[in-house]
């Protein structure tokens, strides 16, 4: 019987770091790797296509500090990819540590190993580098097939076929379809298709790329690094250097923000590289410019959208076409796309009758894209929330009413989005009470509030995932100590997320304690148990369903030892949160002297391990309004309300929820109306500083207020769902849809800058 005093799911329990971050002790990569490395810089191609024709490092080599200086005759010639996904990876091995042929204008030429920054600064300004400038593909549109390849090694290689070509550019493409598209669009009352555009966003984290290595006592390569896949980054490093992955360890700190751009393995190598050949400590440390300019934003895409719907609001039809840009290299680009359009078009399961969805993706000589919150979803919804809200427009109708007649509800079954259930979905709840909480029929209207200043709101929905489905893996153990308390050992890295607190509330709950009686370790390859990482929107519904697995076989466990202890079989006891209770005879035992039997003369430990993985993955849902003021004479946008409400299933804790939600949304608000990348030379992007690269801050913000409508999750850990990506999808659509209702003119391509909309209504 569950003891309430010990209730923990669905509470705001502090995060187990707080105290840590709130004193500023020492908890980030940084912080904790040892002194006195080998400080370690990468000099980097000027030119976004060139063979390097000659290199001279000898100069370089004699600065007084300079260790070593490495170039592509340097390296070894295994190709790989740098995704962190799960073996065997979708994206293709396309890269080398260092290689002669560079792709993109930040490419990495050599690698400079020194005793101090100063020594490696002076060194790169040393080496001599002589290029064969070729032709560069730049845009995404003139990629495919183009006489230009990106990649016209003969290595190349895919782990899984996913329809690429690199003799066309071509990384992978696909076709899904469902009924007959083209008939049903021949048949409706209105058809609308536009396109749009969004732009390679960068993750703009506090922390930039970093990582620490070094050979521990028995030789083995030990890396401490921000990261959120630590066991793909080690697979990632035993295929570069050529090394056993016994050989290797990978830990995580504190992660100070990563949003996707960890899921990467961009900076790991070239210190683990530097530390294999001299026998030493290395470290790199990217500055913002190498963040911005050579890190692993978010995949450019153009999204066609074509939609078909009956003159009384049914939308009957969707065809969708995305032409992603991966850039130089290939990571997450064959999976990415796939969301674009699989969690898009089934938002309107609803009504829909036909739907077609196909897409290409494509190489070109600009910095690699990776793995962004939202994964693809966001640049689709953005499109189809957009779409459906000019043909609100176009039918006269209130765009929340459109998607109640058409949104997908629960025990729906959702054909674009894999054939899976929505067995939890509160999407209409959402709906209903978003227009309630936001005040939308008075917000809606278009309000001249005088000096060329109007306010008007708009509106959208979205869906994500939470998990990747038959592929993510979550691992947990769970271990009794000897005064009663619990450890927790887990694979996923908490990245700010708040992870290791909700895993901690999950055996709480199961273990009837406090949270503070649970001690959480990971990430850790050596010590952890097998977790894919932290992306995809898995740690809640993956690896918190381990944890309810481990703590429901540890609970027998402990009923095992206890029974001895009682003299009872295990069937007449019952566990109580602090004892073990023999129901005939009404004895107890504390769990203090059950952990202590497993010491002496026990073949029988007080822990459990459980691993999970999931045939499906449920979507959690959202819905966000906003409210802006636009002044026609400058073009500023202002955000004065925005608000939200989620499906998240059950929220495991609420307060970290809600900041997870407050801060997607602000993120998918500076995409929308501030972040922007401008090519300069090369297709280098020129905004490689914060002072250029503008992203909000909680003065660019009005009121933000997220509330939750709860489902349940048979699947899930305690009826939960994910919520760390969806919360970025909605502002993009809202907004510009507000924008729209304040101007008359639709923007389809992010951002939306002040000086577009000026220069546009000045003309008119």
């Amino acid at each position: 019987m569950q003891n309430n005093e010990y209730k923990a799911v669905g509470c705001s329990v502090r995060k187990k770091d707080a105290m840590q971050l709130l004193l500023g002790k020492p908890v980030y990569t940084e912080d904790v790797a040892p002194k006195g490395a080998l400080v370690v810089k990468l000099l980097r191609s000027p030119h976004a296509n060139a063979m390097v024709r000659s290199i001279r490092t000898d100069i370089a080599k004699k600065v007084p500090g300079v260790v070593d200086v490495f170039t592509w005759e340097d390296v070894p010639t295994t190709r790989f990819a740098i995704a962190g996904q799960t073996y065997p990876e979708p994206s293709p091995y396309d890269r080398l540590i260092l290689d002669r042929h560079v792709r993109f204008s930040g490419d990495p030429v050599a690698i400079i190993a020194a005793e101090d920054e100063k020594s490696a600064k002076k060194a790169m300004n040393l080496i001599k580098v002589e290029y064969d400038v070729l032709p560069a593909v730049l845009d995404l549109h003139t990629a495919l097939d183009n006489p230009t390849l990106v990649h016209p090694e003969e290595d190349w290689f895919p782990p899984c076929e996913v329809g690429g070509d690199p003799k066309r550019n071509l990384v992978a493409s696909e076709v899904n379809t469902d009924g007959d598209v083209d008939a049903v669009m021949a048949a409706c009352d209105v058809v609308l298709e536009n396109t749009y555009h969004t732009k390679a966003f960068n993750q703009t984290m506090m922390e930039t790329f970093r990582t620490y290595t070094s050979l521990d006592r028995y030789g083995r390569l030990h890396v401490i690094s921000s990261t959120q896949i630590v066991f793909h980054t080690r697979r990632i490093l035993s295929r570069a250097l050529g090394i056993p992955k016994n050989r290797i360890r990978v830990e995580k700190p504190r992660i100070g923000g990563g949003f996707g751009a960890k899921q990467s393995a961009v900076c790991e190598i070239y210190p683990a590289f530097v530390t294999m050949k001299t026998g030493r400590p290395a470290q790199i440390i990217y500055t913002r410019e190498e963040s911005q300019i050579a890190g692993s934003p978010r995949h450019e895409m153009e999204i066609r959208v074509k939609v078909g719907a009956d003159r009384n609001g049914r939308i009957r039809a969707l065809d969708l076409y995305t032409l992603s840009n991966t850039g130089a290299y290939g990571e997450h680009g064959p999976t990415t796309v796939g969301l674009s359009g699989h969690k898009s078009i089934p938002l309107y399961t609803g009504s829909l009758e036909a739907w077609r969805f196909g897409y290409d993706v494509v190489y070109t000589n600009t910095q690699a894209a990776g793995a962004y919150r939202g994964y693809g979803a966001t640049q689709g919804i953005f499109a189809v929330e957009s779409i459906v809200n000019e043909l609100a427009e176009k039918l006269g109708m209130d765009p929340t009413r459109i998607r109640e007649m058409n949104m997908v509800k629960e025990g729906m079954l959702m054909p674009a989005y894999y054939n899976e259930p929505a067995n939890a979905c509160a999407l209409d709840r959402c709906m209903a009470h978003c227009r309630e909480m936001f005040g939308w029929e008075e917000k809606y209207p278009v309000r001249d509030m005088g000096g060329g200043k109007v306010r008007t709101a708009g509106v959208a929905m979205a869906m994500q995932g939470s998990c990747i489905s038959n592929v993510d893996v979550g691992s947990a153990d769970v271990a009794l100590t000897e005064d009663g308390t619990y450890t927790l050992r887990i694979g996923a890295a908490d990245m700010g997320t708040g992870c290791d607190t909700i895993l901690a509330q999950m055996v709480a709950e199961s273990m009837e304690c406090r949270v503070e009686d649970v001690a959480v370790f990971g990430a850790d390859t050596d010590a952890s148990p097998y977790d894919s990482g932290s992306y995809a929107s898995s740690t809640t519904y993956i690896t918190g369903k381990a944890v309810e697995k481990a703590c429901t076989d540890l609970k027998k466990t402990i009923c095992r030892i206890g029974a001895e202890l009682l003299g009872c079989t295990p069937e007449e006891t019952c566990f109580e949160g602090s004892c073990v209770r023999c129901l005939s005879s009404n004895k107890t035992v504390p769990l203090c002297d059950i952990a202590y039997k497993t010491q002496v003369g026990s073949v029988c430990a007080a822990q459990a391990s459980a691993t999970h993985s999931s045939p499906i993955s449920p979507p959690p849902f959202m819905v966000g309004m906003v409210e802006i003021e636009l002044d026609k004479l400058t073009g500023q946008v202002t955000v004065l309300d925005y608000m939200a409400v989620v499906d998240c299933g059950t929220p495991i804790n609420p307060a970290l929820a809600r900041i997870q939600a407050e801060g997607g949304i602000v993120q998918g608000i500076g995409h929308t109306l501030m972040e922007n990348i401008t090519p300069g030379y090369g297709g280098r992007p020129m905004e490689a500083s914060l002072l250029q690269y503008k992203i909000p801050t909680r003065l660019d913000m009005g009121r933000l207020k997220v509330e939750f409508e709860q489902s349940y999750e048979p699947t899930g850990p305690f009826g939960a769902k994910s919520i760390g990506e969806i919360v970025i999808n909605t502002p993009a659509p809202a907004i510009a849809h507000a924008i729209y209702r304040a101007t008359g003119k639709w923007y389809r391509e992010l951002p939306i800058l002040p000086q577009q909309i000026a220069m546009e209504l000045a003309e008119e």
